[in-house]
């Protein structure tokens, strides 16, 4: 049986310009391990999805192809999310461009 969520993680790894040696060191496994799960062989255990997702960016639901309804971001929207959470110094000044009070 050759495991689907290998490709989705190559497909953002590459998207993050990382290879495969970053990614393993980032999430601590060896870098072997992250080969097996792109080609197939294996996949990640639960426990290490959450670091999976960390260091690519990406959604839990995206690295599983899991869709729901209500996590309908596209890749631009998502990053302008990231991009707003990395500058906390800008970010009332973008909520008064979008007319977006703070409660």
């Amino acid at each position: 049986m050759k495991y689907e969520i290998g490709t989705r993680i190559r497909k953002y790894r590459e998207d993050r310009g990382l290879n495969q040696k970053e990614l393993a060191k980032l999430i601590g496994v060896s870098n072997s391990r992250v080969s097996n799960w792109e080609q197939g062989i294996n996949r990640p255990d639960a426990d290490i999805i959450a670091d999976i997702c960390r260091a690519l960016s990406v959604s839990p639901s995206e690295l599983l192809d899991i869709h729901l309804p209500q996590d309908e971001l596209n890749d631009h929207e998502r990053k302008m999310i990231m991009a707003y959470r990395a500058k906390p110094e800008l970010q009332q000044a973008v909520n008064i461009l979008l007319g977006v009070n703070e409660e």
